[in-house]
């Protein structure tokens, strides 16, 4: 989903020509970026961090407006009200002047109304989180690969990195990061009901890369290797799976995985031709119905 294209004429505020908004743009998947308009506003500019992170919050909450007793309850908990609500008036006023330098009316993007800090202006501001957001409901509507990797090429990487210890971040970086994973086992997923198990496999390693221990992106890699007529490969990736889990969280596969890793031991998943890769009756000197490796170069590879 691209973002939005500037502000054309005179604005509907109502302000003149030379007042008028122009669109924002606020990236926080993989780090922090804003622009305005054709400016893009260097790290340094954000002289007060809370100043930038006083952004974030209002780009992550919901319709882009927050209380300012929330946003002094998230920005400073350990402040008395009034010390919050005097940093807050700061850290408002730094934000406004990064926002907007050269106009006199420093609320055209961050204003303050009824007591709510508002993120503007509507209708011109963008945010990479929505984008993805809304990107992911489009792809699981139409169960389209290709509206799926749209929506996962907007998730440049977990949200807000420079910011991994703020609480106010947890919760939404473990869901967006959730998100993200579901997607590619659903892409997946869709890949195999085409029979398309090369490009299946490596939308799985990106799984795994991205979450090691994620036993759900594991067991369609061993399927998809046992399907291949890889029964090797299928085991290789068990092993894998067991060792990351008792490593890293000290578990072992759940016991539907074990059955799974039995039913391949005995041969009672029949490989199936992927439409990607050539059949084996077609390759010079092959016969029977087993398939080859697909050739597809995967990523994550180990």
């Amino acid at each position: 989903m691209c973002p939005p294209a500037d502000f054309e004429g005179v604005a509907r505020s109502g302000l003149p020509t030379g007042e008028r908004p122009e669109t924002v743009r606020i990236w926080l998947l993989g780090g922090f970026r804003v622009s305005v308009g054709s400016r893009t506003i260097d790290e340094d500019a954000w002289r007060l961090r809370k100043a930038a992170s006083l952004v974030k919050l209002l780009a992550l909450a919901p319709n882009h407006r927050l209380h300012r007793e929330q946003a002094m309850d998230l920005l400073w908990p350990d402040s008395g009200t009034r010390r919050a609500s005097n940093s807050l008036r700061q850290v408002l006023y730094g934000a406004r002047r990064v926002l907007d330098p050269a106009s006199d009316s420093h609320d055209r993007y961050l204003s303050l109304q009824d007591e709510h800090l508002i993120l503007g202006p509507a209708g011109q501001l963008w945010v990479d989180v929505d984008a993805f957001e809304e990107a992911a409901r489009t792809a699981r509507r139409s169960r389209d690969p290709a509206a799926y990797r749209a929506a996962l090429d907007l998730y440049a990487g977990d949200l807000l990195p420079e910011n991994r210890y703020e609480e106010w971040a947890e919760g939404r970086r473990e869901e967006l990061r959730q998100l993200y994973l579901a997607l590619l086992i659903e892409l997946s997923s869709l890949y195999e009901e085409r029979h398309e198990h090369g490009v299946a496999i490596e939308v799985l390693r990106e799984a795994t890369a991205k979450e090691p221990t994620l036993e759900e992106a594991h067991v369609g890699l061993m399927r998809l290797h046992a399907l291949s007529a890889r029964p090797d490969r299928a085991f290789a990736q068990y092993e894998r799976l067991r060792a990351t889990l008792s490593r890293g969280l000290g578990t072992q596969p759940a016991a539907t995985t074990r059955c799974l890793r039995d039913e391949i031991a005995a041969g009672r998943l029949t490989p199936t031709a992927p439409t990607d890769s050539p059949r084996r009756e077609e390759l010079p000197g092959a016969g029977g119905h087993n398939l080859p490796a697909p050739r597809t170069s995967f990523v994550g590879r180990e």
